[in-house]
């Protein structure tokens, strides 16, 4: 049985995260799987399937660390990355996969196995933001992906991207598509839970998302759009599940405007399912994306379901009941004032959602 390693940031509430448990379980079935963490105490560690093991740098959660540790552990990686990778992971595994761009990519380019894996989630043009240490990051990656012999990507538009800013023919090689795999049956499962008192108003039109809130999520442009819509009389109410640094700052501009009868930070759930389930709309009006897993989640519930023109357009296609929003305040409020006075038509979804063929194309990696 091959022994594979995945590494990833934490098994906190997250897209890429999501993914990485429902891999990890679904795999064990043929492989050892461990699963290596920076940062422990993730809200989802104890969705694993017992026999997938974990290995945990710290104990204590990404949130629970002081402000001072957030900012040296990053630095602390990349100058001690060799000795770390000895000591936890030191090539005890046939494959090694850094499950996401960043630290873990750069811990885990020590690695000694045959076949090193880096899974890439998001637009990396865009993920670093700009100036002089998002240059320097830019520099030292180029570097490190040059270590792997694989490059998986969770959408085509993220490789176009990663491409146009790294303009390597040598990691064109090694790169491949592998859009995310989630658990149908769990997704079903779960939305079908009563999740006590917090119900989505069904008197009112209502949207609801899920984002880590976080400056790419965009929550703050959705709140202006929202409070737009609210002073020209079009009833709605949106909901966000999610938590994230940007809590506070949304918390202030929803007060300030005047909207916290009617724009309702839910913070994180574990179980979002019912509450996508029994929501008219579902969104993702983010600047910039990955994939948008949660998009496969709400297809899965078969929801109508509204996007910004990002690369999670690539997770509604053959999709029926979606439109595509240019990526710009006033085009997200037109598309929403005619979605909500039912200008728009969602087309009956006639495609039942599979994804089993993910999972095989994963396993080809292993051959």
């Amino acid at each position: 049985m091959k022994k594979i390693v995945f590494g990833i940031t934490s098994l906190g509430i997250g897209g890429a995260e999501r993914v990485l448990v429902d891999i990890a379980n679904k795999l064990q079935e043929k492989y050892d799987i461990t699963i290596f963490t920076l940062y422990g105490n993730g809200a989802f560690e104890n969705q694993l399937n017992k026999n997938v093991k974990i290995i945990k740098l710290y104990n204590n959660s990404y949130e629970e660390m002081s402000k001072f540790k957030k900012k040296i552990i990053p630095i602390y990686i990349l100058k001690s990355g060799k000795s770390l990778y000895k000591k936890y992971i030191d090539g005890n595994f046939d494959i090694e996969i850094a499950f996401l761009e960043g630290p873990i990519t750069r811990l885990f380019k020590f690695g000694k196995a045959d076949k090193k894996i880096a899974w890439i989630h998001n637009d990396i043009s865009k993920v670093f933001g700009e100036g002089f240490k998002a240059k320097l990051k830019l520099k030292i990656d180029k570097k490190i992906y040059s270590k792997y012999n694989k490059l998986i990507f969770v959408s085509n538009d993220n490789k176009e991207s990663f491409n146009k800013l790294y303009q390597d023919n040598n990691l064109k090689e090694k790169e491949e598509v592998i859009y995310n795999y989630i658990d149908k049956s769990r997704i079903i499962e779960k939305s079908n839970i009563e999740v006590g008192q917090e119900y989505i108003d069904k008197n009112e039109p209502s949207i609801i998302t899920v984002a880590r809130l976080v400056k790419q999520k965009a929550i703050d442009r959705l709140i202006n759009v929202h409070k737009r819509l609210i002073d020209e009389g079009i009833i709605h109410k949106i909901y966000v599940i999610g938590d994230g640094p940007e809590r506070e700052n949304l918390e202030k501009q929803i007060k300030e405007l005047n909207v916290t009868d009617t724009f309702k930070l839910m913070g994180q759930r574990e179980n979002p399912y019912p509450y996508i389930k029994k929501a008219d709309y579902f969104a993702l009006l983010s600047e910039f994306e990955g994939y948008g897993m949660v998009i496969d989640e709400a297809k899965i519930l078969n929801k109508n379901i509204i996007i910004t023109n990002t690369a999670a357009k690539e997770a509604v296609n053959g999709y029926s009941k979606k439109i595509i929003l240019e990526n710009t305040e006033n085009a997200i409020f037109e598309g929403l004032k005619q979605v909500l006075q039912k200008n728009v038509i969602f087309e009956e979804n006639k495609i039942e959602y599979d994804n089993e063929f993910l999972i095989q194309k994963i396993e080809k990696l292993f051959e």
